[in-house]
């Protein structure tokens, strides 16, 4: 099929970029495309225009930090990917990006379009929510910054107002003496997700868990982060850990998977994401030991 017709802007700085969308509120912003082109080809989405940012240089940028990564709104997911500079501050994002589409997808595809495009069946999402990230919002009017956990407002629906772009998204660094770990389930490799788990684990001074969290995809109409340090215990249960997220998520049914299989399924990515987060975790740990 072929998209509905619609007006074209190229602007080359945010502020053209910006008065564009103000001038026309049904205007739709186009970065990597990998979403929205499809919705265009289908018929699902029918904006009066396109406001093209990939030639708005500003907003092509990576920045790494001890507080954490931030990605602007044209930092693609490949580069973030490959960056060990982002790996090693947060490496939910790595381990996260390896499970998006294909290379080819992932060349052209941007970490904010991501966000932007609020699929609670995406694995950015996910991760934002769970580490407590921020997207950053610019309109004509000026800025603002949303907390991930009020960012996205239900299925492919952010909290960007008319006339608002994001141009960047913040994700803290992974605290001291916490491991990560990131595991999926899809029919084939680069599908949508029937389900997966972000995982983080902290450990205290004794090697025990002092604090276990878990982001989940694919089983809510948002980002769902579960905090899992009552029923893992300091010893870190993870099997009881598993039962209670089962016992706590509603998944829906679709043409993939019914209710009863999703949430066994989430069960066992959660155990098997957490076990591996405290492996990593515990590494880490030895690791600094050594070198002291």
């Amino acid at each position: 099929m072929k998209p509905p017709p619609f007006a074209y802007h190229a602007p080359r700085t945010l502020r053209e970029a910006l008065d564009a969308l103000a001038a026309d509120p049904s205007a739709k912003v186009l970065a990597g495309g990998q979403s929205l082109i499809p919705m265009l080809n289908m018929r699902l989405a029918a904006p009066s225009a396109l406001v093209d940012i990939n030639r708005v240089a500003e907003l092509d940028t990576l920045h790494v930090g001890e507080e954490g990564v931030t990605a602007g709104a044209l930092a693609r997911h490949a580069r973030v990917e490959r960056s060990d500079e982002a790996a090693a501050v947060q490496p939910l994002l790595r381990l996260a990006l390896r499970h998006v589409a294909h290379p080819v997808i992932r060349n052209r595809g941007t970490v904010v379009g991501s966000l932007a495009h609020a699929d609670p069946a995406a694995e950015l999402p996910a991760v934002l929510a769970l580490v407590g990230g921020t997207v950053e919002a610019a309109s004509t009017a000026g800025r603002r910054t949303v907390p991930a956990d009020v960012f996205f407002r239900g299925p492919l629906e952010p909290a960007l107002e008319p006339g608002e772009i994001a141009v960047s998204a913040f994700f803290p660094a992974v605290p001291p003496r916490t491991g990560t770990a990131f595991a999926e389930t899809a029919r084939r490799h680069g599908d949508y997700a029937l389900a997966g788990v972000a995982a983080l684990v902290t450990l205290d001074g004794d090697l025990r868990v002092a604090a276990a969290r878990a982001g989940y995809l694919g089983v809510a109409a948002t980002p769902l982060v579960l905090d899992l340090t009552g029923p893992a215990g300091p010893g870190g249960d993870w099997t009881a850990a598993a039962a209670h997220v089962r016992d706590r998520i509603e998944p829906e049914a679709d043409v993939h998977a019914g209710v009863e299989y999703r949430r066994h399924l989430t069960g066992v990515l959660t155990e098997r994401a957490l076990r591996s987060a405290a492996a990593v975790a515990l590494r880490g740990v030895a690791g600094r030991r050594t070198r002291d």
